[in-house]
């Protein structure tokens, strides 16, 4: 099975000359990644153990709106990670040109857009946003959201823009919610399933549960998920260094789908790489394609 992570943050050391924003260091802890630098280098060693062969870096938001880093890494590792690169949502000009830019290069498999933090969490709605998503439709860059609290204009902005593909961050939950509160946020996003180009991650699930590994009480929430929107438009994803307090491993993530929750191999071929794959187009190689 060819598996794809649809969500590790690699970053650096904070230096004076690579200052992380204010306050980013509270919110780290806070939502439980770790502290300390995490390399692509050890990303992809990790990546390795688990028997994962892609990963997609989504720069972290406490370096701001850098995308260095992970180019770096893509350009080390090519087949090996994409990017879907920050964008200056309050700039536009900044933000256009940096888009036009990474529309053509071959690393950048799309952008990823947060309106969770008190900076942003008004963007989408207050007129900020509106210049980004005709242009990223104009441009076909996917575009994966963080904006638990925004369900009802994702719907109305994917209607509005039918030739964006648009991909929701962990379900659509709120952060800090676990067990059977994340279903509230679950059903909001499932409801999403009416516009053909939306696309949920599966992502990151055992940071929502208070059970023991493998949580089988989001099970059902996942299986919600799925029906709703069909396994090719649902995408599996750790969010690694949130899980590492938890003391899982890769392996321990990937069993979790592959062998604990229930999904036919069919499912688990769209979900566990294909459907990102085929999204981003971004090609599975030939040599991992199944036999049929």
């Amino acid at each position: 099975m060819f598996i794809v992570d649809t969500q590790i943050h690699v970053w650096q050391e904070e230096t004076p000359d690579r200052p992380w924003v204010p306050g980013a260091r509270e919110r780290i802890r806070l939502n439980g990644h770790r502290e300390e630098a995490f390399s692509y280098q050890e990303a992809l060693r990790l990546m390795d153990e688990g028997g994962v062969d892609r990963a997609l870096i989504v720069p972290p938001s406490w370096e701001g709106d850098r995308n260095d880093y992970a180019l770096e890494a893509c350009e080390k590792h090519p087949g090996r990670f994409g990017v879907m690169i920050r964008i200056p949502q309050n700039k536009p000009e900044e933000g256009a040109a940096l888009m036009r830019e990474a529309a053509a290069n071959p690393f950048v498999k799309g952008t990823r857009l947060t309106f969770h933090r008190p900076q942003d969490r008004n963007w989408m709605i207050d007129g900020t946003a509106d210049w980004y998503w005709p242009l990223a439709e104009e441009l076909g860059l996917v575009t994966m959201v963080h904006a638990p609290i925004w369900k009802a204009e994702l719907g109305a902005i994917a209607a509005r823009h039918p030739g964006l593909k648009l991909v929701i961050d962990h379900m659509g939950i709120m952060a800090r919610c676990v067990d059977d509160a994340i279903g509230y946020w679950v059903k909001e996003t499932a409801d999403l399933h009416v516009h053909p180009n939306i696309h949920v991650k599966v992502s990151a699930l055992p940071g929502y549960s208070t059970q023991p590994f493998p949580n089988l009480n989001l099970a059902k929430y996942v299986r919600e998920m799925v029906d709703a929107m069909g396994p090719q438009r649902c995408f599996w994803g750790t969010d690694l260094t949130r899980l590492m307090g938890h003391g899982l491993t890769y392996a321990d993530t990937v069993a979790q789908f592959t062998e604990h929750f229930g999904f036919t191999e069919e499912e688990l071929e769209w979900i566990m790489g294909r459907g990102i794959s085929e999204c981003l187009g971004w090609p599975v190689p030939a040599a991992a394609e199944p036999a049929r």
